[in-house]
């Protein structure tokens, strides 16, 4: 028995590689899409099978063992391709196969455009959950796969409200077909327009913020809600070690700062803010749309109550507590017992309760002080002009 998997690059016979069409004219038996095995010649295959799902194709497979079995597949095998799904299911069952790659849609669109793209972020948003601002945050030219819910058109209004309409940007239709069209425009253009089910797109590099530990205050929209200031806020999260895919609860959390600074830093995960002043609430809605950072989700009420059905932290910050420190340090632990911990306090009636709340557990706090001066000009002297101190109060 041989199996092979073949990629088809845009589904054209003619962009085939020779080595994938030999296998193709050699092959026994060939499986794959019904739109890729309409556009085989009659020399490919004395059997073919209109199937698409690892299950349907493995188990026709394992009916056709003493056969030379084909699958075909778009695109390029290693580039988001059901390959990856079917080739551990073909391992699983001791099947042996060979891969034999196809031209990727990223590479038709580089060819197309006459440009190389070794420099692109590359995106898939087919069939799954995408966040294009996270993606383009990263300062590169963006190369996105799309299809179901999600459209060139679709991602483009995602970035035009987050600042990005004027950005320039490429959709490429059925590439590599009779039938391929480049549609260029900006971001705003290409959101209002309709394209074709096998379109890609790609988006110059943007300019949003990008992730940081300590912005300047002044970078934030403020008013009399208190906030944590720029040197606390970078010991902060430097004390929560976050990583680019984690889940974070910001509780208490006032202007946002904080809030702000875990969605750039977890560009790929998600935050969760609680806060109960409506005024600060309405701050924190006006930071989110200036920074750009849709993975933040805002809860208006206190906490605990308001920690109800998020999902586990990986890294949780209290910021105000509204006299409800215990309870809300057990939900976090609650919800994962090794939940990385920060609280801040600045009365010495929050630390004590903050050390008690971990003790309690049976964990150790490890309690770090801060005091910020900063210079204030007075004539030709400059004098420091020191800020209230800080603890911080962490789980060793």
């Amino acid at each position: 028995m041989k199996i092979t998997l073949v990629g088809m690059g845009c589904g054209d016979y003619a962009g085939l590689t020779l080595t994938g069409a030999k296998a193709l004219e050699e092959a026994e038996h060939v499986l794959g899409a019904r739109r890729l095995l309409q556009a085989l010649p009659e020399v490919c295959g004395q059997q073919r099978s209109a199937l698409y799902k690892t299950d349907e194709i493995l188990a026709e497979i394992q009916a056709h063992k003493n056969k030379r079995v084909a699958v075909v597949l778009s695109g390029d095998c290693g580039f988001y391709s059901g390959a990856a799904t079917l080739g551990r299911a073909l391992e699983q069952q001791g099947l042996p196969y060979t891969v034999l790659p196809g031209v990727s849609s990223v590479q038709l669109l580089a060819a197309a455009l006459g440009r190389p793209w070794q420099d692109w972020e590359l995106v898939s948003a087919h069939g799954c959950a995408c966040d294009p601002v996270a993606a383009c945050r990263k300062g590169k030219p963006t190369f996105f796969l799309t299809g179901g819910r999600e459209t060139p058109a679709t991602l483009c209004a995602a970035l035009a409200a987050a600042g990005c309409g004027a950005v320039q940007g490429v959709v490429g239709e059925n590439l590599g077909l009779a039938s391929q069209r480049l549609v260029r425009g900006t971001v705003q253009q290409l959101a209002q327009q309709s394209f074709a089910a096998l379109s890609v797109l790609l988006v110059e590099r943007c300019n949003l913020p990008r992730r940081t530990h300590g912005l300047p205050d002044d970078a934030f929209i403020r008013a009399k809600t208190p906030m944590t200031k720029q040197e606390v806020r970078a010991a902060v999260l430097a004390k929560l070690a976050i990583q680019p895919d984690d889940i974070l609860w910001d509780v208490g959390a006032g202007t946002g700062s904080v809030s702000v600074e875990m969605a750039l830093a977890a560009s790929e995960g998600q935050v969760y803010a609680a806060e109960c002043d409506p005024d600060a609430c309405e701050l924190i809605a006006q930071n989110r749309a200036k920074f750009a950072v849709q993975n933040l989700h805002l809860t208006k009420g206190t906490a605990p109550a308001a920690l109800a059905g998020w999902p586990a932290p990986d890294a949780v910050f209290i910021g105000g507590s509204k006299g409800n420190l215990d309870t809300i340090v057990e939900a976090a632990l609650a919800a994962n017992p090794a939940v990385r911990l920060c609280i801040s306090a600045i009365a010495l009636e929050t630390l004590q309760q903050a050390v008690a709340a971990l003790t309690v557990r049976g964990l150790t706090a490890q309690v770090t002080q801060i005091s910020v001066s900063r210079t204030k000009t007075a004539g030709e002297l400059h004098l420091l002009m020191a800020n209230n101190p800080v603890f911080l109060i962490t789980r060793e």
